[in-house]
């Protein structure tokens, strides 16, 4: 990241589903930086199941990275926030999560509770100027999408021809698609949006 864009990166390495690694993260950047201006909370697993096929454990796992990581990333960036005049978080969600596909029954519950997660911090920290957003990510053509459905048999080009007809805008997402408005929602740009959700998924969902 440094070659490619010329600035310093910090990496902490731990398990986001451990409050004791989502605190290091944040004492690490504090220490490092003196403050946290902003969070992204994009940490997420989606591992297949239904409502009727869904184990204790796979809904668990999945609660502790996609929701429990970013509960308590939040409240340590919040912590640390309210000693600098503010910040703001940006919460990676899905648009499952008001949903969601039959197959990501708990994967789509702990995406709306994330969204339940922005709406509180945005209600509530606001007057500190801690501001809480949400983007409605689509169907993103990351390598990890792409290499799941390789895994399935289905090539990148048949991913592609199937945003076609699947998605309003015509085709998949890309990062830089979802990097543009996170970016956007850290800014000073933003400084009087909270509590909002960006959809950026090309109409996904409609």
């Amino acid at each position: 990241m440094k070659d490619v864009h010329d600035a310093e990166a910090l990496f902490v390495q731990g398990d986001i589903s451990r409050e004791a690694a989502c605190k290091q993260l944040i004492d690490e950047t504090v220490g490092r930086y003196g403050r946290v201006d902003g969070l992204v909370n994009n940490a997420g697993i989606f591992p297949r199941g239904s409502m009727v096929n869904t184990s204790e454990e796979l809904f668990d796992s999945i609660f502790a990275v996609n929701m429990k990581g970013a509960f308590f990333c939040s409240m340590y960036a919040i912590q640390s926030m309210q000693k600098t005049g503010g910040g703001s978080i940006v919460h990676m969600g899905s648009t499952n999560g008001y949903k969601g596909a039959k197959e990501l029954a708990a994967y789509s519950c702990s995406k709306g509770a994330m969204l339940t997660l922005n709406r509180h911090i945005a209600a509530h920290y606001g007057r500190e100027r801690i501001r809480s957003n949400w983007v409605t990510v689509g169907w993103v053509a990351s390598e990890g999408e792409i290499e799941l459905h390789q895994n399935m048999g289905i090539s990148e080009d048949d991913l592609h021809r199937k945003a076609l007809t699947h998605v309003p805008s015509g085709r998949m997402q890309t990062p830089e698609d979802m990097a543009y408005g996170t970016v956007y929602l850290l800014s000073d740009e933003s400084s009087q949006v909270t509590g909002t959700e960006l959809h950026i998924n090309g109409g996904l969902g409609l």
